[in-house]
């Protein structure tokens, strides 16, 4: 058979199957052929040009910056999400929602969820997770210590009870401070039975969820206590610290920033968070641009949820970096 006459065939093929909507077996009994040589000639269509795939992204997507921070950060997965506003309030809500999506739709059977204790985004995502059936998840694991003044402390606790029920686990809750008065007193509150059997489970966790920092806390975690002073957070700055996630620091090339301060907090480390299966980051805004920047360096982010703001700086960063790296 001439090559003429071959891509006429696969072209015909190619028509019956996309523009047609007829299976293959349809297509194999309509012109006498085999299935298999019909599945074949649907490749071919592909290689030789005929079939060419357009993905056209629809509206309040952004797949090129996702495509970009990926594979600048070597991450598995960035979600950005559209957003009409490049202000913390609006940027929580739109991540909150995307994040609460993507854990109804990627959600697996008996996993154990670890989530971070003091944050707005990672309450906004809960807010907005619809109930699952009974026994979907086994644990949902508080990864930082939650106990904090009195004003803020139903937070922490609700957000691992809240999502407990929405997930039909059993909650784990962490009762102790994320941050202790000293090293000794941390040693001390980690001896706790119950506090050792929480932390037992950050090695098991498959899925976690954490919000991303700059070096001065959030007003939540400020008001919480659970939080370095003035003076400390200039002493983590001069050590080259520029974020942090569950109040692990890093520098702005993802390495840990470890002063006498990392002894007082009580909470996953970074190298627990390498550990976690999926290790998902919710973060965006202007103020937090650097610090999520560093952190997609650590090696502890798998998956990113921005706003397009956000992406579009990490991006111009990149951008700039390289540029920079080879003058």
């Amino acid at each position: 058979m001439s090559r003429a006459h071959e891509l006429r065939l696969v072209s015909r093929i190619a028509q019956m199957y996309h523009k047609e909507g007829l299976r293959q077996a349809e297509i194999a009994q309509h012109l006498r052929l085999s299935q298999a040589t019909v599945s074949r000639m649907l490749k071919r269509a592909v290689h030789e040009g005929i079939v060419r795939t357009t993905i056209i992204p629809p509206p309040g997507t952004f797949g090129d910056l996702e495509d970009c921070i990926r594979s600048s950060f070597g991450l598995s997965e960035v979600i950005v999400v559209d957003c009409t506003e490049d202000r913390e309030a609006a940027i929580m809500a739109r991540i909150g929602e995307a994040a609460a999506h993507f854990l109804e739709v990627t959600l697996q059977d008996g996993e154990i969820i670890g989530v971070s204790s003091w944050s707005q985004t990672i309450l906004r995502m809960v807010e907005n997770v619809h109930p699952m059936r009974v026994g979907r998840a086994a644990y949902v694991v508080q990864t930082l210590g939650g106990l904090g003044a009195p004003n803020v402390q139903d937070h922490a606790t609700h957000v691992t009870m809240r999502l407990a029920q929405l997930t039909g686990a059993q909650p784990r809750l962490f009762s102790v401070p994320g941050v202790a008065p000293s090293r000794e007193a941390r040693e001390l509150l980690m001896a706790d039975s119950f506090v050792q059997e929480t932390m037992s489970l950050f090695g098991k966790v498959t899925l976690s969820f954490v919000g991303i920092g700059p070096l001065s806390p959030s007003e939540m975690l400020a008001r919480s206590g659970n939080a370095f002073s003035e003076a400390e957070i200039d002493q983590l700055a001069g050590a080259g610290a520029v974020g942090n996630m569950s109040l692990r620091f890093y520098d702005q090339k993802g390495q840990p920033v470890r002063t006498r301060l990392d002894d007082r907090v009580i909470g996953m480390t970074l190298d627990e968070m390498r550990g976690v299966g999926r290790h998902v980051a919710l973060a965006g805004g202007r103020n937090k641009t650097e610090a999520i920047a560093g952190a997609l360096r650590t090696g502890a982010v798998d998956v990113l949820i921005t706003d397009k703001f956000t992406a579009s700086r990490l991006v111009q960063m990149q951008v700039q970096g390289q540029e920079h790296a080879t003058l």
